[in-house]
């Protein structure tokens, strides 16, 4: 496996999070067999590349990378080249995200080499058809997953009375949406004229954008604070006692998101706005409650009937926990172990 494992780093990003799981579930399949190469570090990293991609096709039978975008441009074309002076190596790329169609549509070198490849495997089927459109024949759905302790129905717990507990749980920055979270709620409060939400942001801060989110928190009244980080094996525990996860996400290419799949294993219902793949992860009224993509007034009205919202989300925790064991990783990973 070739990936952004980050070791030595307590680094809990969606991309550094599925790597690990996906190793630690391929190790368990076949102990000891398992050669990790690690692509943390940025541009130092990319001088290894040479050397990983030659050590992991002289040494392995099957190649499984999960790079970014830069890393998909070195990592692909060195990999298809190079294994001509090798036999039966087969070429597996694991897609985080949902941006691979809209990225490949300038790079025709690219497609070339992902075409050559003997799987990729995608989180949602709507990429699936995208990059079917696009003339790809190797394509598999693979959703995001996590190794999660899912709720009981008994464990379930249910709001029972203001201040209802609102939280976001990703990345913090300004593209997944926390600022509009912020002006929701604090919309909702102040025409209210009560504390009707609190608001607890979890996360890991952008590296590049920490003189933001310290500017956004001067703006902080005393129902929003920022909550920190959540070891990845403690979030259900965090996240139960949540009425709603608000996913106001400004990536329209968004796969599956982790954070969907530990409010699900949490019993806890998804409010967010309608991405790309959202009916591959959410059901409108089952799971969640989508709004139109970037509209905070959609988000704001949702908040705002807040009766009506409490018992639409009480009566969705018993599907959340149902749905959460689709994303479990011993599911999730069969049709990758049936092409190994």
């Amino acid at each position: 496996m070739i990936g952004h494992f980050g070791f030595g780093h307590n680094m809990l990003n969606g991309q550094t999070v599925k790597t690990k799981i996906l190793a630690d579930e391929l190790e368990k399949k076949f102990p000891g067999e398992v050669m990790m190469l690690d692509t943390h570090g940025g541009i130092k990293s990319l001088l290894k590349t040479p050397f990983y991609v030659w050590k992991a096709l002289s040494q392995c039978e099957n190649i499984v990378i999960l790079p970014a975008q830069n890393g998909l441009r070195i990592y692909a074309p060195l990999l298809v080249c190079m294994r001509r002076f090798f036999r039966n190596r087969k070429l597996h790329y694991a897609v985080i995200g949902g941006w691979l169609a809209s990225f490949l549509q300038a790079r025709r070198g690219l497609t070339k080499c992902l075409k050559a490849f003997d799987c990729i495997y995608v989180e949602t089927s709507t990429m699936k058809h995208a990059l079917e459109g696009m003339g790809f024949e190797n394509i598999e759905v693979m959703p995001n997953c996590k190794k999660l302790k899912v709720l009981s129905p008994s464990e379930l717990m249910y709001a029972d009375g203001e201040p209802y507990k609102l939280c976001t749980f990703s990345r913090v920055m300004k593209e997944k949406g926390i600022e509009d979270a912020v002006h929701a709620v604090k919309a909702v409060n102040e025409a209210m004229g009560r504390t009707v939400y609190q608001l607890d942001i979890y996360g890991q801060i952008d590296q590049g954008q920490t003189a933001w989110f310290e500017e956004l928190q001067k703006t902080f009244p005393a129902y929003v604070r920022y909550g920190g980080l959540v070891p990845f094996d403690r979030s259900v525990e965090v996240l139960k006692d949540y009425v709603a996860l608000l996913f106001p996400t400004r990536f329209y290419t968004e796969g599956i998101p982790g954070t969907v799949i530990d409010a699900y294993a949490a019993g806890v219902p998804v409010i967010s706005a309608r991405w790309e793949s959202f009916a591959d992860i959410l059901e409108d009224g089952v799971t969640g409650i989508g709004y139109s993509f970037g509209s905070v007034d959609e988000l704001t009205a949702i908040l705002k009937d807040h009766s009506a919202l409490v018992e639409k989300v009480n009566a969705m925790k018993g599907n959340c926990i149902a749905h959460a064991r689709r994303y479990l990783p011993e599911e999730a990973i069969g049709i990758l172990l049936e092409h190994l």
